[in-house]
């Protein structure tokens, strides 16, 4: 199977999975919401993680945001697929890699590798744009028209009303002409690629002889200047005549009745705007009604005359019918009926030829459905970002996940100064606890990782400085609260469901996120749950970032070296935080951050002012029991991260001079006690 293919078939063991729950907490296909997601538009379906009001916190502000996009600048740009839509080839395609991202490197690194070449050649990215816009974005629906052979025309099938099916088919052959009479355009722009994935696709699509055989083979029976068309009655008349004159005696008595029907339609608008002084009457034509009236309000003087009926008011407009152009769009429509059924009656031998090279058109929507995605979604997108903001993605089997100021690519774009934040991640430090207020930016935090490693295993560049991964099998997420009637479970029963199901089917080589677990019950109750479910984790040896208000799970540091504590910076002036999003290392304890806000909120003075009372006494003695606790761990620790760093350079790709230097740095830092 080749490069292309295998990004297309996406096989179980070559794919990311999530369950449901995560698709929604990542809110990669459709918002958390859905009163909030009825409040979109459909064709605005396909992106990742929709920025929807008061899902997220805001990294810079806090306040809340409308709905934004990771790919809704290509939602303008005519393309193979149109713009997104529900049902459209490369939207379809990019939602099943949004949704089952790759875990084969090789495939991956195919679609960077072709990425690479777009972004630093000019000609063929705009080439390829161009090319790929000539396709229709129906490509890939025709080809079930091919697939199966219909029952045989016969006089018998004749008498019943097969224009419908007889149209659809008729479409079909005009649309796949269409596609052929782009393919030189798109082998052009093809022909002097060099990545490996591009150079595929001229070999097996731009250089294959069965499509220029059935180009050849449609032009025998199909006029040269029949096109593809939206416009209703213009495809209409495109499908009467897409079948070269003289081949069939019927159905060129079939057109002569079709066109003088339309000719007598057009006649007798002509003669209502003399006869009732309507200059501006138009003859609009929609599939359902046929032909009909318009006429601006604004010409009508008093009332409509009685020759007129069905009037409707649309708009600053009228639209109506007559009697006389009621008959006359029977008589159109009976003679498009006959001309459809004869034209199919005249395909069935090229039908045939067609059925033959049903493999080479499969071959052909793939490619142009993945073709589409890469240049005219991720190329497109990145070309339109600051220069050096988005970067290439390294991958490995069993080295760290690192990434150098990444960056949430929904919010990067709402507010150009949002702070980047890093993240490092290895087999040696394998979870991060991270802590701070509420706002302070945790859940952007931890939506912003996942959707980096979801963007990367798709083939796309990613907002950092840099990036090298460890390839996932699966990411699991458990974030928000809320409970669920329909199942009859209470906020925390929905918890523990879901962490269940996490422990139970987490590997190695998963990738866990879990935003603040143990919150609906008992204090603690909920801190021996999330410390049992820290240490399970912790030998299961996945990747785990676990958000937390509870701040004595930062012991966990002191007794397990793998563990990391961070913290997102919050400074307190005045009785006010001021937020910083800037995530730094170590634990930090901001001294009733809780009260703060509830401040905010409008609880009562004496309120506030009994709380610190006590949380104030409860504070002391944790403090000096964590301080004792830490004391006694300090040695394993120091020599934890030494271990740590070893095995980081032992992946590093750096010359051999460098990593004497930094061993030399290593030693200088234990001794001076600077680890």
């Amino acid at each position: 199977m080749s490069i292309y293919q295998s990004s297309l078939h996406h096989l179980a063991s070559r794919v990311v999975t999530y369950p449901d729950g995560s698709v929604q907490n990542l809110e990669i296909i459709e918002p958390m919401h859905s009163s909030l997601w009825a409040l979109t538009t459909r064709r605005e379906v396909y992106f990742i993680c929709s920025r929807q009001q008061g899902l997220l916190e805001d990294t810079t502000s806090g306040t809340k945001l409308k709905s934004q996009r990771f790919f809704s600048p290509i939602k303008k740009v005519p393309c193979t697929s149109g713009y997104f839509a529900i049902d459209w080839p490369m939207t379809r395609l990019l939602r099943a890699n949004l949704l089952q991202p790759l875990k084969d490197i090789d495939t991956i690194n195919a679609r960077l590798d072709c990425l690479d070449e777009l972004m630093s050649n000019e000609q063929l990215f705009f080439g390829l744009s161009q090319a790929l816009r000539k396709f229709p974005k129906e490509t890939d629906k025709v080809l079930c028209h091919f697939c199966f052979k219909q029952k045989k025309v016969t006089n018998g099938v004749l008498a019943i009303d097969n224009s419908r099916k007889s149209q659809i088919l008729i479409s079909s052959i005009i649309l796949l002409k269409t596609a052929l009479d782009a393919l030189p355009l798109l082998s052009k722009a093809l022909k002097d690629a060099n990545c490996f994935l591009l150079r595929n696709v001229y070999k097996s699509i731009c250089a294959n002889e069965k499509f220029a055989s059935m180009r050849e083979r449609i032009g025998e029976v199909i006029d040269e200047d029949v096109l593809h068309a939206r416009v209703p009655f213009v495809a209409r008349t495109q499908q009467c005549f897409a079948v070269k004159a003289g081949i069939d005696g019927l159905l060129d008595i079939a057109r002569r009745s079709f066109c003088d029907t339309s000719e007598a339609i057009h006649n007798l608008a002509n003669k209502y705007r003399e006869d009732f002084k309507l200059p501006n009457l138009k003859i609009p034509y929609n599939n359902r009604q046929g032909f009909y009236f318009s006429i601006p309000q604004k010409d009508i003087q008093g009332k409509l005359a009685r020759k007129f009926i069905q009037v409707i008011k649309h708009g600053n407009n009228i639209h109506c019918s007559s009697l006389e152009l009621a008959s006359l769009n029977v008589r159109n429509k009976s003679a498009a009926k006959e001309c459809y059924i004869r034209t199919e009656f005249c395909l069935e031998a090229l039908m045939d030829a067609i059925r033959e090279d049903v493999s080479a058109l499969t071959l052909l929507a793939e490619v142009l459905c993945l073709l589409d995605m890469i240049v005219n979604s991720f190329a497109h997108t990145i070309s339109m970002k600051p220069v050096d903001k988005y970067t290439r993605p390294q991958f490995t089997y069993d080295g760290p996940l690192a990434i150098d100021s990444g960056r949430h690519p929904i919010l990067e774009s709402v507010h150009n100064e949002f702070v980047a934040n890093n993240i490092f991640l290895s087999e040696a430090s394998n979870m991060i606890i991270v802590t701070g207020p509420n706002m302070s930016g945790k859940s952007t935090y931890l939506q912003q990782v996942c959707l980096v490693v979801i963007l990367a295993q798709i083939g796309c560049y990613v907002p950092a400085r840099f990036a090298t991964l460890r390839v996932v099998d699966r990411i699991f997420t458990r974030m928000g609260t809320m409970d669920s009637v329909e199942s009859n479970s209470s906020t925390f029963m929905t918890e523990m469901k879901e962490t269940a199901f996490i422990l139970q089917n987490a590997s190695h080589r998963s990738l866990i996120v879990v935003d603040e677990l143990g919150r609906a019950t008992s204090s603690s109750d909920g801190f021996a749950i999330a410390w049992s479910c820290c240490e399970h984790l912790l030998a299961l040896r996945a990747y785990t970032i676990f958000a937390s208000h509870m701040e004595n799970l930062s012991e966990l540091a002191t007794i397990y070296p793998n563990v990391k504590i961070v913290h997102f910076d919050v400074e307190i002036k005045n009785k006010h935080m001021d937020f910083k999003f800037q995530l730094k290392d170590g634990p930090r304890h901001v001294a009733h951050y809780g009260l703060m806000l509830a401040g905010v909120a409008g609880l009562p003075s004496s309120v506030i002012e009994s709380a610190q009372s006590i949380t104030s006494k409860i504070t002391q003695k944790e403090a000096k029991r964590i301080e004792l606790n830490f004391q006694q761990h300090h040695d394993i620790q120091m020599a934890y991260r030494v271990a740590q760093r070893l095995v980081c350079l032992k992946y590093s790709n750096q010359d051999e001079d460098s990593i004497r230097q930094a061993l030399q740095n290593l030693k200088e830092s234990y001794i001076n006690g600077g680890l």
